[in-house]
């Protein structure tokens, strides 16, 4: 799934080559993508784009008086093309979703692999008209995220600290990935309770955050749209990693399955060497 650094780096990219150009065309081409009708796609036709910026991992795409707002999901991705193919695309018919075509005959597509279709489009007045984005808790790149904002989320909260950091409503942008990654560097295990956290702890976690989210989206800057999911996966340490050495230590990195995801770690820098129980696993071998 596309997290913070990989949709700022789309906001990014966008705004170099988007900014300025006039929709001709927006085509929906999956009955599932558009998640509002009033103002229709047609509306944005004949208008020209504005700036494009991020709430978390929705892009919104201002374009004339309107915003276009996506969220990729699990299985998204935006695509660019200096030059669309002429053919029109059929509508239903493989992973694309929504096609916009620009003044000049470049454009973008939105698509999404499998099955499960989540990728969802929005025509907005305004982004926060978007129930996802009216939802998200603070920027954790934002100016004013300090310390003690961070500390301020994690009181009182009694959940494991890896599905606090993935909680859209608590922290915006986080996701599966990152979060391991984050709590690697904080050598911090993911079952740890969140309001458990304290003093130099906090610290630590929170400095994990932004050193890790800032390192990712300046891997990412610059890099096209269509190489970010190979940056992505070239710049984690421990995430998608499961039976390689640890980068720090040389453990080995270990999983922990659950119905839809995973997570991954390593036992000697996070959990005082200890593997974390995996019940599924445990399930599976009975």
């Amino acid at each position: 799934m596309p997290e913070l650094p990989e949709v700022e780096a789309l906001r990014a990219y966008l705004d170099e080559h988007l900014t300025g150009r006039e929709v001709e065309r927006v085509l929906p081409l999956a009955v599932s993508v558009l998640k509002t009708y009033d103002p229709p796609p047609t509306a944005l036709e004949g208008q020209r784009a504005g700036a494009t910026a991020r709430y978390g991992k929705f892009l919104a795409l201002r374009i004339g008086e309107l915003h276009l707002v996506t969220h990729l999901a699990r299985a998204g991705w935006l695509r660019w093309h200096d030059t669309l193919p002429e053919r029109p695309p059929r509508p239903g018919k493989g992973p694309l979703a929504l096609r916009v075509v620009l003044d000049g005959g470049s454009g973008f597509d939105l698509t999404e692999a499998g099955t499960q279709k989540r990728l969802a489009v929005y025509v907005v007045h305004d982004p926060q008209e978007v129930p996802g984005i009216a939802r998200l808790g603070p920027d954790p790149l934002a100016e004013d995220f300090d310390r003690d904002a961070f500390a301020a989320l994690l009181a009182g909260e009694r959940r494991r600290i890896k599905g606090v950091l993935r909680d859209q409503s608590v922290i915006a942008g986080i996701g599966n990935a990152y979060s391991d990654e984050i709590l690697h560097a904080a050598r911090v295990s993911p079952y740890k309770i969140a309001s458990t956290f304290e003093g130099e702890q906090i610290t630590d976690l929170y400095t994990a955050v932004r050193d890790t989210l800032r390192e990712a989206v300046d891997r990412a800057h610059g890099v096209a749209a269509g190489a970010l999911k190979a940056e992505k996966k070239s710049g984690l340490r421990v995430h998608g990693r499961t039976g390689e050495p640890c980068p720090v230590c040389g453990d080995t990195i270990r999983s922990v399955s659950f119905a839809d995801s995973s997570l991954e770690y390593c036992p000697t820098c996070q959990t005082a060497g200890k593997p974390l129980a995996d019940r599924r696993l445990s399930r599976l071998l009975k």
